[in-house]
């Protein structure tokens, strides 16, 4: 079995269980990323988020990203965890760890990472206002056409 680079989660991420599958001896950097949900977006005072996945499509599109950026910036490892269902102000979203021969590799591999998660993978969020509405967001903060 093969093991995968990014998963999805009902759970909590525990960035001191997935730091590990980063570790290489020729590894002389380590650069992360960690997304929190924060308490507003667009002018708008945020109360909670529910994440949806189409989760085939987003595993298989979110290991793409992972190999590519593996033989991109010449990293020694890369992972990724994004999380689905409903989160609270604070908590952690998505967590992005990479290591690396050199520091640049590894802040850029991040980066670009992220970006592309945002970017390419099936993931939604519905944010939820203080003032009881709601609205569905692709994670780049596109609201979603037609929802």
């Amino acid at each position: 079995m093969t093991t995968r680079r990014f998963r999805l989660s009902d759970d909590r991420i525990d960035v001191a269980t997935e730091r590990p599958a980063l570790d290489h001896a020729a590894a002389g950097a380590y650069a992360a990323f960690e997304g929190w949900v924060r308490d507003h977006n667009d002018g708008r005072s945020v109360r909670q988020l529910d994440y949806q996945a189409y989760p085939a499509l987003a595993l298989a599109e979110g290991e793409a990203i992972l190999a590519e950026a593996l033989a991109r910036f010449r990293v020694r490892e890369a992972r990724c965890v994004h999380r689905v269902g409903r989160l609270a102000v604070g908590d952690l979203a998505v967590w992005v760890g990479v290591s690396a021969d050199h520091r640049g590799e590894a802040f850029d591999a991040c980066r670009w990472i992220i970006d592309e998660v945002k970017r390419r993978v099936p993931i939604w969020k519905n944010e939820h206002y203080v003032d009881g509405e709601s609205g569905w967001l692709h994670p780049d903060n596109r609201p979603v056409e037609g929802a």
